[in-house]
């Protein structure tokens, strides 16, 4: 009973979950920080599946660039506490990081905003996926990727 009921739990994150996997990369190797309102139980959710070096925001230690993928649900919420939490969030991330931020889908003038809003904290929009459960975007510094095509 008790397997049910966990089940039940995370059943609202576990329809994103496979396209930020796949959006991001993950492999069960990768750290990952999961932020958002069902972080909790996405962390789970992704210990369940083997990615053991996955954490939430509310126990993810001290900012140090330690984490390869950040997984970003952010849907019924404002782009303006986005841009809070992202600037807060990329103290987290290495250099190389990739950032995965799905929300509800949104009207053309949302969803430019939120690439502007990406773009302007230096990061360039890789790949996007719309989904029945909303739309998702995953981005990388500028940086790295400038790095990557020149290799």
């Amino acid at each position: 009973m008790g397997d049910v009921m966990a089940d039940f739990r995370v059943a609202p994150g576990d329809r994103i979950i496979d396209p930020m996997i796949a959006l991001a990369g993950c492999s069960t190797q990768h750290r990952i920080l999961v932020a958002g309102s069902k972080s909790i139980e996405m962390m789970i959710e992704l210990h369940r599946r083997g990615y053991v070096g996955a954490a939430s925001t509310g126990n993810c230690g001290r900012p140090a660039g330690q984490y390869d993928i950040a997984l970003i649900d952010w849907r019924r919420r404002t782009l303006r506490d986005l841009e809070t939490t992202l600037d807060w969030l990329v103290k987290f991330l290495s250099p190389a990081a990739v950032l995965v931020v799905w929300v509800d889908a949104q009207k053309p003038a949302a969803d430019q905003s939120l690439r502007a809003s990406l773009e302007k904290r230096g990061y360039v929009i890789e790949q996007s996926t719309v989904h029945e459960c909303g739309r998702a975007l995953a981005a990388r510094l500028r940086q790295t990727t400038s790095l990557k095509k020149a290799a």
